[in-house]
């Protein structure tokens, strides 16, 4: 048993189960974020094609637009990258957003063996902490990096 919702496509009603509106609410929120000029009218127009697709596949308005006719009615769409490329607009999905949204490095209180610098730098780049510590050690024996830099980075990166 799935859940199903109401939405508008097109000025018209359909019902969807839950992941045939995921896909098609990504799906079309992928596409406005290509699309620079006039996006308003373009997606009025993808919504109005969508409804015709789904009113095709439907044999009464009772019936429930599944997944199966959701990624159907994409591919003959097209991929939001034939719209172009992502222009950046007010659009963009979360997915996108989450990921550009800025981060602080941070020394770390936890996850420290000296002054928590390469706990800090490897929570940033989401990498094991030991595995930072140890290309540091080796960049600092054998000459890469000079202790310096460490030092730096420890008066420079505040602390969490």
């Amino acid at each position: 048993m799935k859940e199903v919702i109401n939405v508008s496509i097109g000025n018209q009603s359909f019902a969807l189960d839950m992941d045939a509106y995921r896909r098609l609410s990504g799906y079309l929120a992928d596409v406005r974020s290509r699309i620079a000029e006039n996006a308003d009218e373009v997606m009025a127009d993808i919504e109005m094609r969508f409804a015709d697709i789904f009113h095709e596949g439907l044999s009464s308005q009772r019936m429930v637009v599944s997944i199966a006719m959701v990624e159907a009615a994409i591919a003959r769409m097209g991929a939001p990258e034939d719209f172009g490329p992502a222009c950046g607009n007010a659009y963009e999905t979360s997915a996108r957003r989450s990921r550009r949204e800025w981060r602080a490095i941070r020394r770390s209180r936890i996850n420290r063996s000296v002054a928590g610098v390469c706990g800090g730098l490897a929570e940033f780049l989401g990498i094991d902490a030991t595995i930072l510590r140890l290309v540091t050690l080796l960049l600092i024996l054998f000459g890469g990096m000079s202790l310096w830099i460490y030092i730096i980075l420890w008066i420079v990166i505040p602390e969490e």
